[in-house]
């Protein structure tokens, strides 16, 4: 069965928001569900205050700050687990400007 963990703290209202969403996927996808208060562990408190809600699904990163519920559907129906790339969210702008298109020759 999959594990799931949700890394949170008391009085965190997208937590809340975060553990709605995965009871919900839960009656879809069964999946062993972990609760892991912050504020009860110093070396988490200080990983993940400003990170939470964080959830990982069989150990691996799966989303900060917000859980897209599409991809927690697709993670969980993928027969081999959760893709190793890191949490979902947008990547950094690159850097600098766009290269302009070449106009076309003549």
């Amino acid at each position: 069965m999959r594990t799931v963990v949700l890394y949170g703290r008391e009085g965190c209202c997208l937590c809340e928001q975060a553990r709605e969403l995965l009871l919900r996927a839960r009656a879809r996808h069964p999946f062993e569900l972990c609760e892991r208060d912050i504020e009860q562990d110093e070396a988490l408190h200080r990983a993940y205050l400003e990170r939470i809600p964080v959830v990982t699904l069989d150990g691996v990163p799966a989303f900060e700050l917000f859980v897209d519920e599409q991809e927690l559907e697709r993670l969980l129906g993928e027969p081999g687990g959760p893709r190793s790339s890191g949490p979902t969210q947008p990547g950094p702008a690159p850097a600098g400007p766009a290269p302009s298109p070449q106009a076309p020759r003549q």
